[in-house]
């Protein structure tokens, strides 16, 4: 029997291979996607991707899209209320377990775990402690193909944004960088994909350099993210076509 799941969908390369993965498996029954936005800016949060391309991946993938509508900035506390509202609301259509793509952040994982313990839903983590270099290559052998929208320019310069995950790519990135960009350098957006229906047609638009405060706390599950004060981000706009 199969599980009732639903998909921590980022729009992504990771959560991209991670649904591609747990479809193959045949293991999970994938029945909803569940995506952060920034309302505000009707975007996906942290990838700075339109809500249009995020409803184009959905279409694509013939899968019903819920979003966690967040506000600029939110606490943590706000962040986590209205997560968990939208995972009870998944766990009363039948969902049991969810799926992520996280690689190898062991204080995110507990985070994740520990969160949705509270709604009695299980986490999945199909490409957990795999070799992140392998991952990316493995990400291009199977036809995937996205464009990076958003780096950290702590890691990388805005040369990057724009640019499509190939081998070129890969070759490129400084030795400090994770291939999948796992501790947060970088962010992308699926266009094209195994599972989809139909690419995603897309046109580039201006790339724009936007700073933001750390998180106040360090319950983020990304200790990373917490050893700064602010954090400056290279966005390339993705523009419908």
């Amino acid at each position: 029997m199969q599980l009732q799941t639903y998909m921590n969908w980022s729009g992504g390369k990771d959560s991209a291979l991670c649904l591609y993965k747990a479809l193959q498996s045949g293991q999970y029954n994938v029945s909803h996607l569940l995506t952060s936005v920034n309302s505000v800016h009707d975007r996906i949060s942290m990838h700075g991707v339109r809500r249009s391309l995020l409803l184009q991946q959905a279409a694509a993938l013939g899968l019903p899209l819920h979003t966690i509508e967040l506000p600029e900035q939110p606490g943590m506390a706000e962040y986590e209320t209205a997560m968990l509202e939208k995972v009870t609301m998944l766990k009363n259509a039948g969902c049991t377990h969810a799926l992520f793509g996280d690689i190898f952040l062991e204080d995110l994982r507990v985070y994740r775990e520990n969160k949705l313990k509270q709604a009695g839903i299980q986490c999945v983590f199909p490409l957990w402690k795999q070799s992140t270099a392998e991952l990316a290559k493995e990400f291009i052998a199977l036809g995937f193909k996205s464009v990076i929208v958003c780096v950290n320019e702590q890691y990388l310069d805005r040369s990057f944004c724009g640019r499509v995950i190939d081998e070129a790519f890969l070759n490129d990135l400084p030795a400090n960088v994770d291939p999948c960009g796992e501790n947060g350098e970088f962010h992308s957006f699926v266009y094209e994909a195994p599972m989809y229906k139909n690419p995603i047609a897309f046109t580039l638009g201006e790339t724009i350099h936007r700073t933001y405060e750390a998180p106040k706390t360090t319950d983020t599950g990304n200790s990373q993210m917490n050893q700064a004060s602010a954090y400056g981000f290279y966005f390339t706009d993705l523009l419908p076509a």
